[in-house]
């Protein structure tokens, strides 16, 4: 402390009589020399970091009935941020839509990331859009890459677990194909189930017809049981899934029967609403209202009256969807509590936990 400035003065000993303390001496000694030191230290100022992808469209190709692959490239040729199987970009698109899709491509190439995407005639018209209206020159932006479906082994696995099952249904095979290659390339005892309805309709076959034939299961046709695609997990298995939500939930109570040591997995459509109760939201701009049916999301329902309003996982990790509530209390069903900020709320999983809810839409 000081007083008019001036140091506070060091107190008199309890032992020496007429005499300083000598510990506090010492310590105003050490606050001086610390001080003086640090003063000449130039502080450096936090460098402001662009997450903000400018990407080229390079490529695009034809990868299964329906299905368009595309690789971007940095607008300035330069390297790529890394990633890791499993990852994920936020596409933002000419039209101002915003899109997730996992990287499928090599994750040692910084120079391009390749995603897939299978045309969905009646989805929001993200996928029409980047197979219509997206050729090759074209300048897009994203963000990331983000990882919200980890492939952990073998750094971050448990001692336990010596073998890993991949089930991949459809277009779930973008997510999965970069952890097959990185278990293909470890020592670890791998196998890939990979369900199509025909095979005209499975992208990137060839590369997984360059893997261990003998790990490998491609099946087309008939719809599996969960019993038959979980044949080869047991014990010390871990389990990394992604495919449609009715495949996942006949997985998951299987998987409980298997023993297996853990269940991984990412869905590409929304889970459905589990204990709605239907509410009415009311839109504080056009002051309009909107019933959300006990088994349907915000979102959905928003939509019908707001076809342009922003969204992209529909899952309650991105954030995209976030508004702000004027009124009503909030029933917060995301995956990340890290976007439940007070006073918003995310409308392709929260709810209301009350009868009506006003936002600012």
């Amino acid at each position: 402390m000081t007083r008019n400035n001036l140091p506070t003065p060091v107190p008199m000993s309890l032992r020496r009589p007429g005499n300083r303390d000598r510990l506090m001496t010492g310590l105003r000694l050490a606050a001086r020399g610390y001080a003086a030191v640090t003063s000449r230290v130039r502080s450096i100022e936090p460098i402001p970091v662009d997450r903000v992808l400018r990407l080229v469209v390079a490529d695009t190709r034809a990868e299964a009935d329906g299905v368009l692959s595309v690789r971007l490239t940095s607008a300035d040729r330069s390297d790529l941020p890394p990633w890791h199987p499993g990852a994920h970009i936020d596409l933002i698109l000419p039209s101002g839509k915003v899109r997730q899709y996992s990287l499928c491509g090599d994750d040692t190439d910084r120079r391009s990331y390749r995603i897939a995407i299978r045309r969905i005639p009646d989805g929001g018209g993200g996928s029409i859009e980047i197979h219509d209206r997206l050729p090759v020159g074209t300048r897009v932006t994203a963000a990331g890459p983000r990882n919200a479906f980890p492939f952990a082994y073998p750094h971050l696995a448990r001692a336990d677990i010596s073998r890993v099952v991949f089930v991949a249904a459809g277009i779930g095979i973008t997510a999965i194909l970069p952890m097959v290659r990185a278990a293909a390339a470890s020592d670890i005892d791998w196998r890939l189930i990979y369900l199509g309805r025909t095979a005209a309709t499975m992208p990137f076959l060839d590369e997984i017809g360059e893997l261990d034939s003998d790990r490998v299961e491609v099946l087309t046709g008939d719809r599996r049981s969960p019993v038959e695609l979980l044949a080869h997990a047991g014990p010390g298995t871990s389990v990394y899934f992604c495919g449609p939500p009715g495949l996942l939930a006949g997985i998951r109570t299987e998987f409980d029967r298997t023993g297996a040591a853990g269940l991984h997995f990412e869905r590409f459509s929304p889970a459905p609403v589990v204990g709605g109760q239907p509410f009415e939201m009311r839109l504080a701009r056009s002051a309009q209202s909107v019933h959300v049916a006990a088994d349907e999301t915000a979102l959905a329902a928003v939509r019908g009256t707001v076809p342009g309003v922003a969204y992209s996982c529909r899952q309650g990790f991105c954030g995209t969807c976030r508004v702000r509530v004027v009124s009503g209390d909030v029933d917060r069903r995301g995956r990340s509590s890290f976007l439940d900020e007070p006073g918003t709320m995310l409308i392709c999983t929260d709810r209301a936990d009350s009868t009506h809810l006003t936002i600012d839409l």
